[in-house]
């Protein structure tokens, strides 16, 4: 389903259809870019998305619904660099009603009786991927339905995502269960048939949403469970660097491959374990980014900590690119890749929004 030959990545970038994905972005068969792995890796970046849809030279209504989706992951991105570990928390009001804070075992083993939503966490499971329309349907049912904490429930989708994105995953969660937004967002059987080709009845869903607010728990979603997850990383083999030879690091969030391209340096793909104890990830993920590092050419694998790192080679040498989790890092930050030259804490994505479009070119 994602392939990780950075040419056939590149294919996809070519394939993008805008005007169709404005109108079936939300339909499980809908047309939609598949790229959200590769943003997510630091493969791609969301500029480079947005300059091949301004060649294509069609008029910006046509491109615009692709283009305010793209911003909204650099606008998550800003929150996190903004806010930090805060993003971990209930950010603009407490979620309530909370009842527990684990994750629906139903939910986990996808027997919620939905059928829709159980399809999905199996496909999740498989490949790595859940439709951007179901995931909110998830979270409502596991924060506003089943009333769990939502860090838990974001916790275990992040995990199995390839393009998991902790930003965009655990404020997108806080804004379905209303900790990052003024109200809710519920969806019942009927929205969920619509735009999943479903024709379910007679599930805990099949309400008006009206009812919603005095909606006890459904018995399948009561019991609930510990997210307990990990991420295994194979020791790897000692690797010998240049103490004194300019060396980039790569990291989960940045895989590059264009990165100081045609350079002589030394490039490092840092696997911390500290970093995945905090954002654990599945097996599958692991193997996805080991496949996507095989386009950076001669690229070497450490796992250890950045600190073992500077025992080899000296931080005046090291290169690395901005993001949250590398605060850590001693050497020469480099920035991102960002659509606009737009940064900071805005209040809204349209108050973000509204000063980005005023960059668009005319």
């Amino acid at each position: 389903m994602f392939p990780t030959e950075i040419k056939k990545i590149h294919q996809r970038i070519e394939q993008i259809n805008p005007v169709q994905y404005a109108r079936s972005r939300n339909f499980s068969d809908g047309t939609v870019t598949h790229l959200s792995p590769y943003i997510s890796r630091g493969v791609i970046s969301t500029k480079q998305v947005f300059d091949h849809l301004l060649s294509l030279d069609l008029p910006w209504q046509r491109i615009e619904k692709l283009v305010q989706e793209l911003a909204w992951r650099d606008y998550w991105q800003n929150i996190w660099i903004a806010k930090g570990d805060r993003i971990n928390e209930d950010l603009k009001h407490a979620q309530d009603p909370v009842s527990n804070h684990g994750i629906s075992d139903a939910i986990v083993d996808h027997s919620t009786g939905i059928n829709a939503i159980d399809d999905a966490i199996g496909n999740l499971y498989k490949n790595g991927y859940m439709h951007n329309h179901m995931r909110m349907y998830v979270a409502s049912v596991a924060c506003n339905v089943a009333q769990s904490h939502w860090l838990t429930p974001a916790r275990w989708m992040y995990y199995h995502l390839l393009d998991g994105d902790w930003a965009s995953n655990a404020l997108s969660w806080q804004w379905v269960a209303g900790s990052n937004a003024n109200k809710k967002y519920y969806a019942n059987q009927d929205n969920i048939n619509k735009y999943f080709n479903s024709s379910q009845k007679q599930t805990f869903l099949d309400i008006d949403y009206g009812q919603f607010s005095t909606l006890t728990i459904p018995e399948v979603l009561a019991e609930v469970s510990d997210f307990d997850s990990q991420t295994k990383l194979t020791d790897t083999a000692d690797i010998q660097l240049e103490r004194d030879k300019k060396t980039l690091v790569y990291n989960y969030y940045n895989l590059d491959p264009d990165w100081h391209a045609d350079e002589e340096v030394q490039r490092v793909l840092l696997l911390e374990p500290s970093f995945f104890k905090t954002y654990p990830v599945s097996q599958k993920c692991i193997d996805f980014i080991m496949q996507l590092a095989d386009n950076i050419a001669g690229i070497k694998i450490m796992v250890a900590e950045f600190e073992t790192l500077t025992q080899q080679v000296d931080p005046a040498h090291i290169i690395y690119k901005e993001h949250p989790t590398n605060l850590h890092y001693l050497g020469t930050e480099e920035p991102r890749s960002w659509m606009f030259d737009v940064s900071g804490d805005y209040p809204s994505f349209f108050s973000f929004w509204k000063k980005c479009k005023k960059l668009i070119p005319a």
